[in-house]
C-alpha cells in the first residue's frame, strides 16, 4: 500500500530524514512515534503528498507519487489521500455536513451523491443529530469526528493523521482511537498516524520508532500477516 525507498529531506543545511525505508501493508494502523524534531511530521507531508523529497521515492496505492505533476498530485491527493490534523481544520461558516462534503466537491461528485456519504459518515459516527450544525456549537470530540468523515468522504485507500488526539480530553481520546479501528474494519482504509500519545500507539497494529531523521525499527512487518486476517 505505501512503499518509501531511500527517502531523504533537508531544510537549509538541517537534515531531517536521512535514508527512510519503510513499506506499510493494506488495512494496518500504524503508528509513528518518536521525540520532537525525530522527522515524523515531515515523513506524513511527504508519503501525504503536501511535501516532496530530496531524494528516493514514495509509492502511494501503487503510484509513485514523486513523478507526478502538480495538477496529477493534487488530484491524486483528492481522490485516494485522507488527513486528520491535530486541531479540526473545519470551516466555521459551514454546517457539519457541508464540512463533510467539501472534498467530495472538489473530486467532482454530484450533491446528492456527496450528500448520502456524508450522511452515511456522520451516521457511523454517531452525529446524525448534528449535521447541520456549525463547528462552534459542537464540542471537541465531535468536531473531531467530523474532521475524521471529511477525511473518509471520498473513501481513500490512506488515512494520515497527525497528532488527531492531541487537542482532545482522556474520554475522548479513547473514542477516537477506538473509531480509527472501527473505520478500518468497516472500509478497509489504511491508517497512518504520527502521535505522542503511549496509549494509541501501544494499540496500534505496529508503532514505527523514528530519532534523528532514521527509523530505529526499519520494516519490521511482522504484525502484518495479522492485520490481513483481521480485516478479512
Amino acid at each position: 500500500m505505501i512503499t518509501t525507498t531511500d527517502i531523504t529531506k533537508s531544510f537549509g543545511s538541517l537534515q531531517v530524514l536521512k535514508g527512510i525505508n519503510l513499506s506499510i501493508g493494506k488495512g494496518e494502523v500504524v503508528s509513528i512515534v518518536g521525540p520532537s524534531g525525530a522527522g515524523k511530521t515531515t515523513l506524513l507531508q511527504i508519503i501525504g503528498t503536501l511535501d516532496r523529497p530530496d531524494t528516493g521515492s514514495v509509492c502511494v496505492d501503487s503510484v509513485d507519487v514523486t513523478t507526478l505533476s502538480q495538477k496529477a498530485l493534487a488530484d491524486f491527493r483528492n481522490r485516494h489521500l485522507g488527513f486528520v490534523f491535530q486541531f479540526h481544520q473545519l470551516l466555521p461558516e459551514f454546517t457539519a455536513i457541508e464540512n463533510v462534503m467539501i472534498p467530495a466537491y472538489i473530486a467532482g461528485t454530484s450533491q446528492k451523491a456527496a450528500k448520502n456519504r456524508a450522511e452515511e459518515l456522520l451516521q457511523f459516527m454517531g452525529l446524525s443529530d448534528r449535521a447541520h450544525h456549525k463547528p462552534n456549537e459542537l464540542s471537541g470530540g465531535e468536531k473531531q469526528r467530523v474532521a475524521v468523515a471529511r477525511a473518509l468522504v471520498n473513501n481513500p485507500a490512506v488515512i494520515l493523521a497527525d497528532e488527531p488526539s492531541g487537542s482532545l480530553d482522556s474520554q475522548n481520546k479513547q473514542e477516537l482511537h477506538q473509531l480509527f479501528f472501527d473505520l478500518r474494519d468497516r472500509f478497509g482504509q489504511t491508517f497512518v498516524i504520527v502521535t505522542h500519545d503511549e496509549q494509541l500507539a501501544s494499540i496500534t497494529d505496529r508503532t514505527i520508532h523514528m530519532r534523528d531523521g532514521l527509523l530505529e525499527n526499519p520494516d519490521s512487518l511482522e504484525n502484518l500477516e495479522t492485520t490481513k486476517k483481521r480485516i478479512q
